[in-house]
């Protein structure tokens, strides 16, 4: 198993996350299902047992009457029986002419009749004797009695709360039989939704065999669509690595290859040197000379060919960087006999959406390929040019040219040519300058204009 990444925090485990995220609401659910169920349970026992106790109160009431201008009444037992109840709730009336007592419990909390409508049974909450009490009443008004005759009707809250109880005991019940059904359904879900995941980390550890790595797509099998992006973006990143890597391998290989021979001749040479060649210096010194040079296009080469994402763009003056080229290489021309020249055409702003430094390390190995293969008293010339949508610079010399038949293959790592027995090279100044214009969307091209050697970059206009 890999190691803990040092100085990085544990972040919490997936399957931790998503069981949290799968119970966490449902036991917010439940939570709201229970508080909800639990009122919805003490409002029907309310209304239930209110329907009993206004039965009572209705069969009481019916049997006030008036004779011989007196309220009388007869209370039916089974008005009380219909009251009775496992928990034995105590039972208490009232019956009053106004605030003259006809029968009852006197100290029974007695209404407002003023707050009352007549024939409308109301119910309401009490304490009575220390209990919480429920409490029926109506008014009525008979016939020749000017007092309205108040009937109450009250019992204790026992049954009540323990039918609540009960019911809301079966509801948690319920609750907690649901979702510790659905914990033990959970976890094993989990694993069956995680196992995509888990073939990919063993596809991904497959690559650790020690062994050259591979960095070919890696192989999970079907995967779910939230994982697919995953996969993709990390075949990506291995396609980067891939090119990366292989960049660097052909560096190493190509420098290798091509410092070979000079640092065999310096070794040849120094030793000469050691038995008092005076000859031998100035061998070492063209040896030093052209393994800088080497070393120089190749790492030029190298940046040119850079794997990853593009470089940023800027707006860059061709004529500016031409200039300043030419500047750099004046005095390589001199010593050569080779004249420089910079032909603009118009005063036509030649600004271009490139990289500088890879433009100028185009036109410095153009023109540096212009002199070296030039004959004394010869031209190199950079032509700044324009069509409606393109920005053209052409480096032309009037050398030796290139063979027609070579035209394709000296854009090629360390193909010289007819060049082989000219003058001392790499090979490399045009495959820079390939790869540097590609890497800028930038197009190279030698013209069959002759003689000598014309290549033209052609460059998008900047819309500016």
């Amino acid at each position: 198993m890999p190691a803990d990444r040092p100085g990085k925090a544990r972040a919490i485990a997936l399957r931790t996350r998503l069981l949290a995220a799968m119970l966490g609401p449902l036991l917010g659910a439940a939570a709201i299902i229970g508080i909800g169920g639990a009122t919805l349970i003490a409002d029907v026992v309310r209304r239930t047992n209110d329907r009993v106790l206004g039965g009572a109160l209705g069969a009481i009431a019916e049997t006030v009457q008036v004779e011989r201008g007196e309220v009388t009444l007869d209370l039916p037992p089974a008005a009380f029986g219909m009251l009775e109840n496992g928990e034995r709730d105590n039972v208490y009336y009232r019956i009053a002419v106004g605030r003259a007592l006809l029968t009852g419990y006197a100290d029974l909390p007695a209404p407002d009749p003023a707050t009352m409508l007549v024939d409308q049974p109301r119910f309401r909450f009490a304490r009575y004797r220390d209990q919480g009490i429920r409490i029926a009443e109506v008014k009525r008004m008979l016939p020749r009695i000017s007092q309205p005759v108040i009937v109450q009707v009250a019992e204790t809250l026992d049954n009540r709360k323990a039918l609540v109880n009960q019911l809301v005991i079966a509801l948690l019940l319920g609750e907690v039989a649901l979702v510790g059904f659905a914990v033990l359904l959970v976890r094993p879900a989990l694993g069956w939704s995680l196992r995509p995941l888990a073939r990919l980390r063993r596809s991904v550890e497959a690559r650790d065999s020690g062994t050259r790595p591979d960095f070919s797509p890696l192989d999970a099998g079907p995967l779910p669509n939230e994982l697919e992006p995953l996969a993709t973006a990390f075949d990506h990143l291995l396609a980067q690595l891939d090119r990366a890597t292989s960049g660097v391998r052909r560096f190493t290989a190509d420098a290798s290859h091509q410092m070979r021979t000079p640092l065999s001749v310096l070794k040849v040479q120094i030793e000469l040197a050691r038995r008092g060649s005076i000859a031998a210096m100035d061998e070492i010194a063209d040896a030093v000379q052209r393994l800088e040079r080497l070393v120089t296009q190749l790492l030029a080469l190298a940046r040119a060919e850079e794997a990853g994402a593009a470089p940023p763009l800027e707006t860059v003056d061709l004529k500016e960087v031409s200039a300043a080229v030419i500047g750099r290489l004046i005095n390589q021309a001199i010593h050569a006999e080779v004249e420089l020249n910079l032909d603009v055409q118009d005063d036509y702003p030649y600004r271009v959406q490139a990289h500088r430094t890879l433009v100028f390390e185009i036109l410095a190995n153009l023109i540096d390929n212009g002199i070296r293969y030039n004959r004394p008293g010869g031209g190199v010339t950079v032509t700044l040019s324009r069509t409606p949508d393109h920005i053209l610079l052409t480096v032309g010399d009037d050398g030796p040219g290139i063979a027609p038949q070579h035209h394709a293959k000296v854009f090629e790592r360390f193909f010289r040519g007819n060049s082989q027995s000219g003058p001392d090279g790499t090979g490399l100044g045009l495959a820079i300058v390939q790869s540097a214009a590609s890497r800028m969307g930038a197009s190279v091209a030698i013209l069959p204009d002759g003689p000598g050697t014309h290549i033209r970059v052609r460059f998008a206009a900047d819309e500016d």
